[in-house]
């Protein structure tokens, strides 16, 4: 895309996200993501039936009258969007590319941080890391992190889920939420181990995006020649039967199995995007079961 195609681009997603962010995904985010912390608001009169644990004894004492501390929630966050830029993500049987809906996710968090005045950061990744914007606030910023999913050309075409999840623990010093974009078509076990520590530091989301055609085929009577995008394989295969259903659905049940066996001793939720759908609908869903826990 040239300047003018990519400045339009953003501008639509924009206009599309911000209507979303502002009637739907600013109060739900508020509301599945609690601060970190407390901070120091005041001290006032203690009145009946307040905890008493909050007495400040020192004033108590200087006063003779008793006063108790109260605190609010320390609501900033850090949020960090770490996206896949690997070249399955140019991939699209439909009217969108995965990267397509990569982009547009990236804003629908992004702008319902904005809105609830959180800082957000963002990783582009391959099988090397592509580029690392800091974590920062502001619509400019935001702006600029879509249109960097939008239009950045990766220097490499490969996928190294396990390196985007080392560097940033290492990067990152804060805890914060970090939001994990892939279609995941790598080897579970190749990232499982920084996974696991990745977990342990960060509120970590991941969101798999996945295309139909990679899990159905059309029946045929053709042969198609093919080519894996990131590692240049090249192959043949049939329409014509069943059997590559029958692969297709066998290796996603497989994959399948493997990401919950990661995910579930962390209690980590994934959240599915499918990119004949919008992201939105799915999102929404998360934040509203992600919610109703934190309130039980």
């Amino acid at each position: 895309m040239d300047t003018a195609e990519i400045l339009k681009k953003v501008r639509q997603i924009e206009i599309q996200t911000n209507k979303l962010v502002s009637e739907t995904f600013a109060g739900e985010y508020l509301s599945a993501f609690k601060g970190q912390g407390i901070e120091f608001a005041e001290v006032r009169e203690y009145n009946p039936g307040d905890d008493i644990r909050a007495i400040d004894w020192n004033v108590t004492a200087r006063t003779g009258v008793p006063y108790i501390k109260k605190y609010n929630e320390e609501r900033e966050l850090t949020l960090i969007i770490a996206c896949d830029v690997s070249a399955s993500l140019k991939f699209g049987s439909t009217d969108k590319l995965k990267q397509e809906a990569a982009a547009e996710l990236t804003a629908l968090f992004a702008f319902s941080a904005l809105k609830n005045s959180d800082k957000v950061g963002l990783m582009l990744f391959s099988d090397q890391i592509e580029l690392f914007v800091p974590p920062k606030k502001g619509k400019k910023h935001i702006l600029r992190l879509i249109r960097e999913v939008v239009a950045f050309e990766p220097k490499s075409r490969g996928t190294d889920i396990g390196l985007c999840l080392e560097t940033l623990s290492k990067v990152v010093k804060r805890q914060g939420i970090l939001i994990l974009i892939s279609d995941f078509l790598a080897p579970v076990d190749a990232f499982s181990k920084p996974f696991k520590l990745a977990a342990k530091k960060f509120d970590l989301i991941p969101v798999v995006l996945k295309d139909r055609l990679e899990e159905k085929a059309p029946r045929l009577n053709v042969c198609l020649e093919v080519t894996d995008p990131e590692t240049g394989e090249e192959d043949v295969i049939s329409l014509a039967s069943g059997e590559l259903d029958g692969e297709l659905a066998a290796y996603r049940a497989r994959h399948g199995a493997e990401l919950r066996a990661l995910f579930n001793p962390y209690k980590i939720e994934s959240i599915t995007v499918d990119t004949a759908q919008s992201p939105a609908d799915p999102v929404i869903s998360y934040f509203k079961r992600r919610a109703k826990k934190l309130r039980k």
